[in-house]
């Protein structure tokens, strides 16, 4: 998978990108990842890559010239999502994250700052994400967590596969305790059943714990998971 990021601050995203199974992946080009300055495109000497709001108002606005320019000097792959990275998208989603990791093999992560992009780039667009309904300085944190998301599920990035379906939201349930030794610490004791060697009491236990901890947790995903039509056999 190929993903191009367009940011005014390419050193944003130096260390994260070289830090743990990412920076391993990115080694071993599971993926790659190419960080593109609109700065670079600018024809003016100063550089120019913002300008005050038609009509007024306070901030400036990333101008459309630099970020158009940008985008197409990359090269196109057939499947290709170019995403603004904005409050006013889509939230970020594990599911999302599985699109995005199997149906396509470019991605263009658009980095806004200041009050945001000239409105003309939405041409380029063909998908908005946020991170979530707050607002940062940039897009740069929100891009990082969509990499980290989508670059987590490529073939070859996690060594057990199943630990990623297993994962929190794979099922529409979030992920179940995790214990490892010693078999108790400090007077607080790993489950009797983790020890039992059964594996189907095991696999009870972890289910019913996914359940009891997504309804205490995050009601509105067990309200969801209920709803769908393989999971009302197992809901107490």
């Amino acid at each position: 998978m190929r993903i191009d990021v367009i940011t005014l601050f390419p050193e944003l995203f130096a260390g994260p990108l070289q830090t743990g199974l990412l920076g391993k992946a990115l080694a071993k080009q599971i993926a790659h990842i190419n960080l593109v300055n609109p700065r670079d495109f600018t024809t003016d000497k100063h550089r120019k890559v913002d300008d005050e709001p038609y009509g007024g108002g306070v901030g400036m606005v990333m101008k459309p010239e630099p970020i158009f320019a940008a985008i197409e000097s990359l090269p196109v792959l057939q499947r290709r999502e170019i995403i603004l990275m904005t409050p006013q998208g889509q939230p970020m989603t594990q599911s999302l994250f599985r699109q995005l990791s199997a149906d396509y093999d470019q991605l263009v992560l658009i980095c806004g700052r200041y009050e945001g992009v000239d409105e003309r780039v939405m041409h380029l667009v063909t998908r908005e994400v946020s991170l979530g309904d707050f607002v940062l300085t940039g897009g740069e944190i929100p891009a990082l967590a969509l990499i980290d998301g989508v670059v987590r599920l490529q073939p070859g990035t996690v060594g057990k596969r199943e630990s990623v379906v297993a994962d929190s939201f794979e099922d529409g349930l979030l992920d179940y305790p995790h214990y490892t030794r010693p078999a108790e610490f400090r007077g607080l004791k790993v489950p009797e059943v983790l020890l039992s060697g059964h594996h189907g009491a095991i696999a009870r236990w972890r289910r019913q714990q996914q359940i009891e901890r997504t309804r205490q947790r995050r009601p509105d995903l067990l309200q969801q998971w209920q709803l769908s039509s393989d999971s009302h056999d197992e809901c107490p």
